[in-house]
């Protein structure tokens, strides 16, 4: 089956598709640093550069299946939560502009946990109604990383599948939670030396704080605005964009040469993705935070893909 990805980011939800056995035939992302590293991961056959909202449906490859984590800063509890009235929530209505024209077979929608509740239900509302007046029949669930990936950081995630067929909509269920057995140093090494920028040292504000507090070498640790916190994760906390934009929002650990943040590429490996993925050359570590931060888990993504064509047998 093929796929049609939008706000498809550095590609965590086509990997999912791909792992799963379907084509991606296309793919939309207005980030250029995003688009650089889907690029540099996927090459540059069907990824299209460039704002949604200026894309011609006629110019989208026939498909079967439409992907979409759009934006879920509108909708988040740490934002603003403005929802449709954030410019970035009505891209939601680019989504239904492209379902109105080419009636894929599945739609795949993944955003925050929080989409369900916000304005008191009204949102999901909307975009479940907008779904059904297509002709579409609609499933969707809250999941977790640790129990619908088996990996250790703790991400709710609502995905939204819907069906033009009936019939393939009651054939789909969503996969059943599974005991977390992958461990936070199954990922992360921590006899392997790192870049000296990712270290904290004499110099670093947080740096006396930081050695009282991070002994335990087999959790992680946040430093929130009030400081270097005290509790000990043994499951990483939700992994976030703005990495990015505030560098001691990284995560935090002891290794074997002193006390430093996740390095990007170990935030992807707490995302699911495989060793080979990589960043483009020349992507700030910023840029590379921030879309480890952006994307999804893999493995979530693939369960769902797999049970998507198992509807279709």
């Amino acid at each position: 089956m093929k796929v049609a990805s939008m706000f498809a980011g550095i590609g965590g939800i086509c990997l999912g598709f791909k792992q799963a056995g379907f084509d991606v035939v296309w793919a939309n992302e207005i980030d250029g640093d995003a688009v650089k590293t889907y690029t540099h991961n996927f090459g540059d056959k069907y990824i299209v550069e460039g704002d949604i909202r200026k894309i011609n449906v006629a110019d989208i490859p026939d498909f079967d299946v439409l992907t979409a984590g759009f934006p879920c800063q509108p909708f988040s509890v740490r934002g603003k939560q403005m929802g449709f009235k954030d410019p970035r929530g009505n891209l939601f209505f680019e989504i239904a502009r492209v379902i109105d024209k080419k009636r894929p077979s599945v739609i795949f929608l993944e955003n925050v946990a929080n989409l369900a509740k916000h304005d008191d239900g009204k949102t999901f509302l909307v975009i479940y109604n907008t779904l059904a007046q297509f002709g579409y029949f609609v499933k969707y669930a809250v999941l977790d990383a640790q129990t619908h990936g088996n990996i250790p950081q703790k991400r709710e995630r609502i995905f939204i599948v819907a069906f033009l067929d009936n019939a393939k909509c009651k054939n789909f269920e969503f996969s059943e939670a599974t005991e977390l057995t992958v461990k936070l140093n199954d990922i992360i090494n921590r006899s392997v030396k790192h870049s000296d920028c990712y270290y904290y040292n004499e110099n670093s504000y947080y740096f006396d704080e930081l050695k009282r507090v991070v002994t335990d070498t087999d959790a992680l640790y946040l430093i929130t605005d009030h400081g270097v916190s005290q509790k000990k994760y043994y499951v990483a906390s939700t992994l976030k964009a703005n990495m990015g934009t505030f560098a001691d929002r990284v995560p935090v650990l002891k290794d074997d040469f002193g006390i430093r943040k996740l390095t990007p590429f170990e935030c992807l490996s707490l995302q699911g993705f495989p060793n080979g993925f990589g960043f483009s050359k020349g992507i700030s570590p910023n840029a590379a935070y921030k879309q480890a931060g952006n994307t999804v888990c893999v493995p979530v993504i693939r369960r769902i893909a797999e049970k998507i064509a198992e509807a279709f047998l």
